[in-house]
């Protein structure tokens, strides 16, 4: 029996699970040399089957997600049976078994590759997603025909997998506690989807196979990046207890989903969501966020060998929208540069990439880029409440431009009788000391603000908290930005302009009653944040001259002092 040991890891979704240890993954090659082909005849009948079989376990497990009101999830696995069923997919593999005389797993793997090829090729990032659905829907055919057993968990089960597959994310969720996955990073799809079912996760933990039996118990803790195999008795009882906390915040969070964020003297605010990904709104409703107030279009331009094209755009920006249910859904236009370089866009390297050729001073040179992009936010908008976000401005011409090209993209719907959102928003990012200080001449020209306090906070104070040497002075607590954040608040509500927060600063618990007495109009922040800006706003009553006297302190420690 393997002894008592804890693995570092690294954290990937917060929580602690205690559970058995399941490792995924099957080699289908040597079940393939193991099968016992017969004739043509049999091996047909065989693959209708098994595809029966398969799309009557799929049928079930998505009127199940139905009854559960996951509607979303539901649909991922309905079209999976749709491809099952599909008669071109039939005649292929009937025409590999009678004609080239493979075996039904290999006929079925073939066609799949064959179907799933060309829209690999296609440059619409949206219907590639389909050509994933088709193989996984081959693979669970050819394991059904292999005689893989569909995974029997021990549960509560700790899977471990080299990748975890998102649609094994939907199906054995009730069953599995935490997931971890070896070759993920933190923004992975999967990872993305553990975390918008708060299922502790972590990542870049070498492969354990061989070392640890399956079924083996161990305790996972997101939170410190921890595996604790075989546990003795007192960090059992030590993980229990954090485990029987862990569940009472929960239920706290689900009755707060309900609950509007508003003080104790009645000030109402907006709390919504940061997010990089369509598929981090699925669970969002049972953390109560009210719209998304910072998509990052970046996902869609990085790591990417050509540019998308409108249409890819397009689909993944009405995906956002409808599902926002016609709360507002904030769209920042693409991002990229300094630290996020493009390898399908040359940048040329810069000495200082922060303050270089970045965000909206690429879109303002690469109009290309740009007005595709804008067509697709325009076009996506009629799907619900859209509203366009310039990141990194720092000058009103720049902004000018900006509405320039935005009116141009209108203009080029308009001449084509392509419907479009014609009363979308638009607003600026304020990270930028420039910005900050000209926020009254922005907000005359704009619809509205949203604070990005990292920025603003590096470039104010002149700190890349990035560096270890220099991080310690990086606090958007620091009077300077806090001052500017003041100013912009009074400029936007002088010009009866709505005014967000989408920084780190926008999920600290400490900067709520502060934030509050000012009057900020919406805070944004990643979904596992909202409960607990919930919880401090509810707490709360505001103070505008307690807020006001905050700016007379001239460190930050003092405000920090303060401020608890």
């Amino acid at each position: 029996m393997t002894k008592f040991k804890t693995i570092q890891a690294t954290g990937a979704v917060t929580g602690v699970a205690r559970g058995y240890l399941h490792f995924l993954g099957r080699d289908i090659q040597k079940e393939m040399a193991l099968y016992q082909q017969q004739d043509s005849t049999l091996e047909i009948q065989r693959f209708y089957d098994a595809r029966s079989a398969t799309a009557a376990r799929t049928d079930k497990l998505a009127e199940t997600l139905r009854g559960e009101q996951q509607d979303e999830q539901a649909a991922i696995l309905e079209a999976q049976s749709l491809i099952l069923l599909d008669t071109y997919f039939e005649s292929l593999v009937r025409e590999k078994i009678e004609v080239l005389g493979l075996s039904a797993p290999e006929a079925v793997l073939q066609s799949c590759e064959e179907m799933a090829a060309p829209i690999l090729a296609l440059d619409d990032a949206y219907l590639r997603e389909r050509a994933n659905d088709i193989k996984n829907a081959g693979t669970q055919i050819a394991e059904m025909l292999l005689g893989i057993e569909e995974t029997k968990l021990k549960a509560p089960a700790i899977l471990f997998g080299e990748e975890i597959d998102p649609s094994l994310i939907i199906g054995l969720s009730q069953e599995a506690a935490g997931f971890i996955i070896k070759s993920a990073s933190i923004t992975s799809h999967a990872v993305i989807l553990a975390r918008s079912r708060g299922i502790p996760t972590l990542v870049g933990l070498e492969d354990l196979r061989g070392q640890i039996p399956d079924n083996t118990p161990v305790i996972l803790d997101g939170g410190e990046g921890l595996l604790i195999v075989n546990p003795d008795e007192q960090t059992i009882r030590n993980y229990q207890l954090k485990i029987e906390a862990q569940e009472k915040k929960k239920q706290e969070y689900r009755r707060l989903a309900s609950v509007g964020a508003s003080t104790k003297d009645g000030f109402k605010v907006t709390l919504a969501a940061n997010i990089g990904y369509p598929e981090e709104l699925l669970q969002a409703s049972q953390y109560g966020y009210e719209g998304v107030g910072l998509f990052r279009t970046e996902f869609l331009f990085l790591g990417k060998s050509t540019l998308p094209t409108e249409e890819d755009q397009f689909f993944v920006y009405r995906r956002v929208i409808e599902r926002c249910q016609n709360h507002r859904c904030i769209i920042r236009t693409m991002d990229i540069g300094g630290d996020k370089p493009l390898d399908c866009l040359e940048i040329p390297p810069e000495q200082n990439p922060f303050l270089g050729w970045r965000a909206i001073r690429i879109s303002l040179k690469r109009v290309d880029l740009f007005l595709t992009q804008l067509r697709a936010i325009l076009r996506a908008g009629i799907y619900g409440k859209a509203a366009i976000m310039l990141p990194m401005v720092a000058s009103l011409a720049e902004l000018r431009q900006a509405k320039q090209l935005i009116a141009q993209a209108m203009q080029s719907l308009e001449e084509e009788k392509i419907p479009f959102a014609r009363d979308i928003e638009v607003g600026i990012m304020i990270e930028t000391p420039a910005a900050a200080i000209m926020a009254a001449q922005f907000a005359k020209e704009c619809d509205f603000f949203s604070i990005g306090t990292n920025d603003l906070t590096q470039y104010t104070l002149a700190v890349d908290r990035g560096n270890p040497l220099v991080c310690q002075l990086y606090s958007y607590f620091h009077p300077a930005v806090l001052r500017l954040i003041h100013q912009v608040i009074l400029a936007a509500h002088s010009q009866g302009k709505w005014v967000g927060m989408c920084g780190e600063m926008a999920g600290d618990p400490a900067a709520v009653r502060l934030l509050c007495s000012w009057g900020i109009d919406e805070l944004s922040m990643s979904l596992p944040l909202i409960p607990l800006v919930k919880q401090a706003i509810l707490a709360c009553e505001t103070d505008r001259h307690w807020a006001d006297a905050v700016l007379a302190l001239s460190e930050t420690d003092q405000v920090k002092t303060y401020l608890e």
